[in-house]
């Protein structure tokens, strides 16, 4: 059977570039499980194997997208059957191995993860990695005694997929959250998710020259790192909790001991690849209690395979807002 995917390839000049390809099943790479793609998701780390950054993608040509969900078409198994809604992120996925922008996948089942059945496959991409790794963060802070009611808890990068979808949850939950953007435009939005403040990223992230600042937050999500990090752990209050999860602003941050020893802090680190399949399964069943798709259907945008070139410049350019969802199905016509 053919189908259709958008493969990149490495141009002889250098550089790579993406269009929409016709290829056979026998094409796609070992694995035991085939599925039918039914949306996929665009993540910041999509959007640079798209543009052949950061050295992620290795062989070419290559099918990118780090999660998508769908149904199995053939499995040999006996975990999943045919027919059965599945949905995929992580385990690298579009990075080494080829990925949701396609029609088919076949990956092998220990990536799996049943879709949860309150969801639509188009709900669990309205997520995908993203949601994951924001129902993570916020477990892990609830771990960390961070509790609703003792102190706004900051989220940054507010304005895009993590961030959004964080402030969505830490609000049904009952926490007074501070969106922390450099996207003013978007405050009415992450006040309807949640938000009851919208704080101006240039308020944080000028350093003040100090090892500690005012007390300002009983913890943070941080999808952003780089110097803004080091800015945020300055001015989070005693006993408080960072969970780190992106590095769009940078992997470095001028750093000191003092915040961790003097205000107790902890710094955690949240990890979407490598999740073992228990704790994601726990995420995506607390995700059907929290998550409200209409809520969030403002901030998801969808796409064909044909925009997602285009698109993944305009998210490294920090211009897309929320979750751009994939329908990989045939144009209309």
């Amino acid at each position: 059977m053919s189908f259709r995917a958008l493969v990149t390839n490495r141009l002889s000049e250098g550089g790579v570039r993406s269009g929409v390809e016709t290829l056979a099943e026998d094409q796609l790479p070992d694995g035991n499980v085939l599925v039918s793609v039914e949306w996929a998701g665009l993540n910041y780390k999509d959007a640079l194997c798209l543009t052949g950054q950061a050295n992620l993608v290795r062989t070419y040509p290559h099918v990118c997208g780090v999660d998508f969900a769908g149904r199995v078409v053939e499995s040999s198994d006996a975990r999943y059957h045919p027919g059965q809604a599945v949905l995929l992120t992580g385990w690298r996925v579009g990075e080494l191995h080829w990925g949701g922008y396609a029609q088919r996948a076949r990956v092998n089942a220990d990536w799996l993860v049943p879709q949860p059945k309150r969801f639509s496959g188009r709900t669990t991409m309205m997520l995908g990695t993203a949601g994951l790794a924001a129902m993570l963060a916020v477990n892990r802070l609830q771990a960390e005694g961070i509790r609703a009611g003792e102190g706004e808890v900051l989220v940054t990068g507010a304005g895009g997929g993590v961030g959004s979808i964080a402030i969505l949850l830490l609000s049904r939950l009952g926490y007074e959250v501070a969106a922390l953007t450099g996207r003013p435009e978007l405050a009415k939005r992450l006040t309807r998710l949640g938000a009851s403040r919208i704080v101006a990223r240039e308020e944080v992230l000028t350093p003040t020259g100090k090892v500690l600042d005012k007390e300002l937050w009983s913890g943070a999500i941080d999808a952003v790192g780089g110097p803004l990090l080091g800015e945020v752990l300055k001015k989070v209050r005693y006993g408080g909790a960072v969970a780190a999860i992106g590095n769009a602003g940078g992997r470095n941050w001028d750093a000191s001991v003092v915040p961790f020893i003097l205000r107790n802090i902890s710094l955690c680190g949240i990890d979407t690849v490598m999740q073992p399949y228990e704790a994601r399964r726990s995420a995506w069943d607390r995700l059907t209690t929290l998550f409200v798709p209409s809520a969030f259907e403002p901030m998801t945008t969808e796409a064909g395979l044909e925009e997602l070139p285009g698109l993944a410049e305009q998210m490294l350019q920090g211009q897309i807002a929320g979750r751009v969802i994939v329908n990989p199905r045939d144009p209309p016509t």
